[in-house]
């Protein structure tokens, strides 16, 4: 399973790459892993700010439907738009192109209620 240490992690499986005062979000490998064949990744909150643990958007699986939770408090400034035509990116590469969404952060304190890799990876193996 792959879970890079440059990232930040929360306990609902995003994942947050901080670059100063953004950060680009998406789900982790093993999120992507037991939802299995994404068909659909829905981001209505483009230009919102969303608070630390709402729902930003929504993830469609073959089988279910999945809420996507916001990590820091922030705007949401970009949604990658290549979703729209491959949903799947976000099964094949779930830290590269197949990231969600970009925020400005409202609030950096809350980076340090964030997971880093060893600490995500003691959290999914219970």
């Amino acid at each position: 399973m792959n879970i890079p240490s440059n990232l930040k992690y929360t306990k609902d499986h995003e994942w947050i790459k901080i670059e100063g005062e953004t950060a680009i979000v998406g789900i982790t490998d093993f999120a992507q892993g037991e939802l299995g064949d994404i068909v659909y990744v829905d981001v209505d909150t483009l230009d919102d700010t969303v608070e630390e643990g709402a729902v930003f958007g929504s993830v469609e699986a073959v089988k279910t439907v999945s809420d996507l939770f916001m990590p820091l408090t922030g705007e949401v400034i970009e949604f990658n738009e290549a979703l729209e035509d491959e949903p799947e990116l976000v099964n094949s590469d779930p830290y590269g192109k197949g990231w969600m969404i970009k925020i400005a952060i409202s609030d950096s304190s809350q980076i340090e209620n964030l997971l880093d890799a060893e600490a995500y990876q003691k959290l999914i193996k219970g």
